[in-house]
């Protein structure tokens, strides 16, 4: 009797499952528990990580920037300025205006500078960044008179690379060089004409009658058309006053002059696109005379590559490569 009332009052089954219960959240606890420490570790390694390569970085930066302070104020002599622009014309790289223009004021200020070259290779680019070079230039000849400034062509200046040269005292090339290439041009596709085949609908919104009429999937009226063009046709007028300047005297002009034909080495001699026929070497040799040569051209440093390849350019280069389609060029 009182065994059955005791089994009654104090049933097992749920002091079981209390038991159970009891359990299955102590585990969870522990779970929990073992989870935060585990990621309180990666924070912490990630973030010893992460500090070790900004020092890292910050080494890196304190010996470059060492190493070419102490380059400017070391006595280089009497020698030759030498800058390179290496390829397209763009707001970064070798022929941008923030690489070019500090490079040219360093040898030009340098007072063993005796006369400074600029060796260009690019097939043009951007208007705007070779019109800062160009400006640059005049403006540095006019500050430094005894200091002359010369261009030597290697394969190519065309477009914006020609549109920089002009502003030197000479151009020199060789005679298999191509030169000239003197216009601009806007390119970009349209896709119109597809969608309607496949039935596809494009909607787009806009606060502004023209703001998207450089979109491909939308159709270009007339008067967007004739506007372009005549934004094209006033940058053009610049790159022309440009040669016209720079070149003066010597330019015999012809129709097809800026019409963006270009010559090789020999023929622009002849039109007045270029002065002589010469290389870096020959230009050191025989017209300045003065053999050491000193780069002065603005590389890369590690402290840049490193940062970009944690990926500090990506979202600028994508927006750049997605617009570039859209904007003129003189290439």
């Amino acid at each position: 009797m009182s065994g059955k009332i005791m089994n009654e009052q104090f049933p097992s089954s749920p002091i079981g499952e209390s038991d159970k219960k009891e359990g299955w959240e102590r585990q969870l606890l522990e779970k929990l528990a073992t989870e935060s420490l585990r990621e309180q570790r990666l924070r912490r390694r990630w973030s010893i990580f992460f500090r070790f390569a900004f020092l890292s970085v910050m080494i890196f930066s304190f010996y470059y920037f060492s190493d070419y302070a102490t380059g400017e104020m070391e006595n280089l002599g009497h020698h030759t300025a030498l800058i390179e622009i290496d390829g397209t014309i763009e707001s970064e790289g070798a022929g941008s205006a923030h690489t070019v223009i500090p490079a040219l004021n360093r040898a030009f200020a340098d007072p063993g500078s005796v006369a400074v070259i600029v060796r260009i290779n690019s097939p043009g680019g951007s208007p705007v960044q070779a019109g800062m070079i160009n400006d640059e230039m005049g403006r540095l000849r006019k500050e430094y008179p005894d200091k002359k400034l010369y261009v030597v062509v290697d394969e190519i200046c065309a477009s914006g690379g020609y549109y920089i040269a002009v502003a030197a005292d000479k151009i020199f090339v060789n005679k298999a060089s191509v030169v000239g290439s003197i216009g601009v041009l806007m390119d970009g596709f349209g896709f119109t004409g597809l969608m309607d085949k496949l039935g596809v609908e494009r909607r787009l919104m806009t606060a502004g009658e023209n703001k998207g009429f450089m979109d491909p999937f939308s159709p270009q009226t007339e008067k967007q058309k004739a506007f372009s063009q005549t934004m094209l046709n006033e940058i053009h007028q610049q790159f022309i006053d440009a040669v016209r300047t720079g070149r003066g005297q010597r330019l015999k002009e012809t129709p097809e002059m800026f019409s963006g034909l270009f010559w090789i080495g020999s023929k622009a001699v002849q039109m007045g696109l270029a002065d002589d026929f010469g290389s870096v070497d020959s230009v050191v040799r025989d017209i300045v005379k003065v053999e050491n040569i000193v780069d002065y051209t603005q590389k890369e440093g590690l402290p840049e590559r490193v940062l970009k390849k944690f990926g500090a350019s990506i979202g600028s280069s994508a927006a750049t490569t997605m617009l570039k389609g859209n904007t003129p060029g003189i290439r």
